[in-house]
């Protein structure tokens, strides 16, 4: 079970991110005696580094990341796991992360490589899959991401900035299906799983096939053929 962040962490957190935002709004930025970065309307005497900043022409600086956020990333990483022909489901998961402001790793799923990694992490080769810490959830659903994360700590939608992390460009090599060709094997919605014994998130065995609604195989990963049965 993963444990929760505690209310105070979470008022920690989010005062933070206030703070850090803040300091954009000041117009001046220097170094202290210490050699720490801040920011004020007027700098104090002695300071080293004083920089006038332009607030209507200047970018604002990247905020410093929280530390409780830096230590579930730490504790619990996020990697979203997609393909470069996986596209509603796939767009729908980046976006879901995306509006809690969670930082996430996104791998691309697309070769004999990266389809041997996503099997060893989670028991399958369907995209999206995302992955926090060792928990996995195959296929996307709403309700099953947000709960995943929630397990693990990370804040609720509207108290981190929303994040605008976009899909990667197709890995070099990749090579898309011609205009009217269909990449085999077709991706396919799967039927929706019953949360076993060992738990909603619990990591399916090697090669144990997922059932949950929403997930799509990933070009290349061919099903295994099926024997037929002896006649009687």
């Amino acid at each position: 079970m993963i444990p929760r962040m505690k209310p105070a962490g979470r008022i920690a957190l989010a005062a933070a991110v206030f703070a850090a935002g803040a300091a954009f709004a000041q117009q001046y930025r220097w170094v202290d005696e210490k050699g720490r970065v801040q920011y004020g309307d007027v700098p104090p005497p002695g300071a080293k580094d004083v920089r006038k900043r332009d607030l209507r022409a200047a970018k604002p600086e990247p905020a410093p990341m929280p530390f409780e956020l830096a230590r579930l990333q730490k504790d619990f990483p996020v990697t979203l796991y997609t393909s470069p022909g996986c596209k509603e489901p796939c767009e729908l998961a980046r976006a879901a992360l995306n509006r809690r402001g969670i930082p996430f790793r996104e791998v691309q799923v697309w070769d004999p490589d990266t389809n041997e990694e996503l099997k060893r992490v989670s028991g399958a080769t369907e995209v999206p899959t995302l992955v926090v810490g060792r928990s996995v959830q195959r296929g996307f659903e709403q309700g099953l991401f947000d709960a995943l994360l929630d397990s693990a700590g990370y804040p609720r939608e509207g108290i981190l900035p929303p994040r605008a992390q976009k899909a990667p460009e197709p890995p070099q090599g990749y090579v898309p299906p011609a205009a009217g060709e269909t990449q085999k094997p077709v991706a396919k919605p799967v039927a929706a799983e019953t949360p076993s014994a060992a738990g909603r998130y619990a990591t399916p065995e090697p090669g144990e096939p997922s059932r949950r609604r929403g997930a799509y195989s990933v070009p290349g990963e061919d099903a295994a053929p099926q024997t037929p049965a002896p006649g009687r």
